[in-house]
């Protein structure tokens, strides 16, 4: 039987419920991962016929947790970055997301860009997740055609957050 969007996002709140913090995440990055493993919520939610950069599936009306689905066509790169005061969990469904985590070298300050330094890269591959905490420096890079689910502590679209630049 699928694993549905309303099992997957009861079951997401019930362990942020139970704990909001790390532990609690990572239980959310493991039925992430299960989502994207299975074949039928891959093709009800990122079949051939999803097109969108980002669509809301599911925003959670007490722990505002929101559960995207992310379609992005053809070859892209991210800046290094964090999710400001929240948390996030990518999973891969179709093609391959190279990651990067950065340590920062410099803060941010009076408008101008945080410094980093890369620590390694890595793959997303369909199936996989990987939980970002807060502060945890990342970007993503797609060489072609990518197709994802990812989980946000809050609506970033609502949030402030800080501008970073590879370190000399």
């Amino acid at each position: 039987m699928s694993y549905t969007l309303e099992q997957f996002s009861s079951d997401s709140r019930a362990a942020l419920l139970k704990d909001p913090g790390p532990a609690g995440r990572e239980l959310v990055r493991q039925y992430t991962e299960k989502a994207c493993s299975d074949t039928e919520f891959v093709a009800k939610y990122l079949g051939l016929d999803a097109s969108d950069e980002r669509r809301v599936l599911y925003e959670d009306p007490d722990l505002h947790f929101c559960i995207l689905a992310h379609v992005y066509r053809g070859a892209k790169n991210s800046s290094p970055h964090d999710h400001g005061p929240s948390w996030a969990i990518y999973s891969q469904a179709a093609g391959i997301t190279e990651m990067t985590d950065w340590r920062l070298v410099e803060k941010p300050a009076n408008g101008k860009s945080g410094k980093v330094e890369k620590v390694r890269t890595y793959n997303l591959t369909p199936g996989t997740a990987h939980l970002y905490n807060e502060g945890d420096l990342h970007s993503p890079r797609r060489v072609s055609e990518t197709r994802l689910i990812r989980i946000e502590g809050v609506d970033l679209t609502k949030v402030k957050r800080d501008k970073y630049e590879i370190a000399a």
